[in-house]
């Protein structure tokens, strides 16, 4: 169901206004940013993977404690040395509370709740200040949300899909992004996460198999999706609302129908 008394601008590949689409009565959801922060946390806690030592890591050695009488510690040592080992309070030791691989990481979110979550960050991306205020870039007059012509789906070159954004206005927080590469803090750099990257914008499309995809693949910060496949934590990344983005004409109108 769309709404009659809202509408937004369609742009073109070019920049240029083509025409108009009304806006479909999802975006009118009211603002909750606390449910959009609590069902990202739960959906990120969700991906975590369990981890944990072996059982037996730190007891692989072959021990013998010496006893009493020859004024050293009455701990386990080296069958074939003096050095101590396995017992925690030892250098060479065991840890003494390692991590547990049952521990459970997910956290619950009621049914109610992720859909008011998904519907709530979705209204707060068709809001221009709430955008500005997430630290996105972007110049001229736009009307929120952004949509564009279903030509944008079938741009299958990086420097087609630059030239797009750009023509309306969005080259700005492409820049953004590419610039606030930083090379990450901490033993990540070593586990093939080296850099860490500013989340740019986002390309909302109607299908999964679009030449897009591909064309937006290396810019950085930025992300296709199709619009079965949005949730908060794509339209709201770590919780905070109001990602720039992009819906492709179709994509809207499918959004239409939620």
């Amino acid at each position: 169901m769309a709404s009659k008394e809202r509408s937004t601008n369609i742009y073109s590949v070019s920049g240029d206004v083509v025409g108009s689409i009304a806006i479909p009565i999802a975006f009118d959801t009211p603002y909750r940013p606390d449910i959009i922060k609590k069902a990202v946390v739960a959906s990120d806690a969700n991906k975590r993977q369990a981890y944990g030592p072996s059982k037996k890591a730190g007891m692989r050695h072959a021990v013998s404690t010496w006893g009493k009488g020859r004024g050293v510690a009455r701990v386990q040592r080296m069958s074939q040395g003096r050095m101590a080992t396995e017992s925690p309070n030892n250098v060479t030791g065991r840890r003494a509370h390692p991590p547990v691989p049952e521990k459970d990481w997910s956290k619950k979110v009621n049914q109610k709740e992720r859909l008011l979550a998904r519907l709530s960050a979705l209204a707060a991306v068709g809001n221009e200040e709430t955008v500005k205020a997430r630290g996105h870039l972007f110049e001229g007059e736009l009307r929120f949300p952004l949509v564009m012509e279903d030509a944008v789906q079938d741009l299958s070159a990086t420097s087609e899909v630059v030239n797009a954004l750009s023509s309306i206005g969005l080259d700005g927080d492409l820049r953004r992004a590419k610039e606030g590469r930083k090379i990450r803090a901490g033993k990540g750099t070593m586990r093939n996460r080296k850099y860490k990257t500013p989340r740019s914008l986002l390309l909302v499309v109607s299908e999964k198999d679009v030449p897009v995809f591909k064309g937006a693949a290396n810019l950085l910060g930025v992300e296709v999706s199709a619009v079965e496949s949005l949730n908060s934590s794509v339209l709201a990344p770590g919780g905070s609302p109001g990602r720039l983005t992009v819906f492709s004409e179709s994509a809207l109108k499918k959004i239409g129908e939620w």
